[in-house]
């Protein structure tokens, strides 16, 4: 046998064994760590584009037909640079998937006045001003047709189009 698995198998022992408060602290701590990346939408400016989901949790059907209309269109997000934010009440929320903390949610709440009982979709351009804010589920290729008439984004294309 070689050092090594002589000095990890007490170890994996006192894992093993260790009491499942002890677990549960160590995951708890992890999760808390997980959770407290901040999410600052003046620090997207002139850098992404953003589209905010507000919904009271995963659990509500609105969200869900909302998130449903949205999958599957990673590749539109990224030529556009759109970052999608889901700004759940009950649950964790996300930015582009990672968690964000509590209060970078509460910010966002407050900033674009919607309750944590409602639900609704806010597109943010680039240059941070609002410019389309639904109450009910949005197809995906609307907000990029919405996107795609922008100014900024016609020339972003034209650019593309001449590498």
């Amino acid at each position: 046998m070689n050092n090594s698995v002589l000095i990890a198998l007490p170890l994996l022992v006192c894992i093993v064994l260790s009491p499942v408060s002890k677990a549960d602290t160590v995951q708890s701590s992890i999760n808390h760590a997980i959770k407290m990346s901040s999410f600052n939408l003046s620090s997207q400016k002139w850098k992404n584009r953003v589209l905010l989901v507000f919904a009271p949790s995963v659990d509500n059907h609105i969200y869900q037909q909302q998130m449903q209309l949205l999958q599957k269109h990673n590749r539109g997000f990224a030529d556009r640079d759109l970052v999608l934010v889901q700004v759940l009440a009950t649950d964790e929320s996300y930015a582009n998937k990672q968690p964000i903390d509590d209060s970078s949610a509460t910010k966002l709440r407050e900033s674009f006045g919607v309750d944590k009982e409602n639900f609704r979709v806010i597109l943010v351009g680039k240059d941070g001003g609002v410019k389309r804010s639904d109450a009910t589920p949005v197809q995906a290729t609307a907000i990029f047709e919405e996107i795609d008439a922008m100014p900024m984004r016609q020339q972003e294309m034209q650019e593309r189009r001449r590498k």
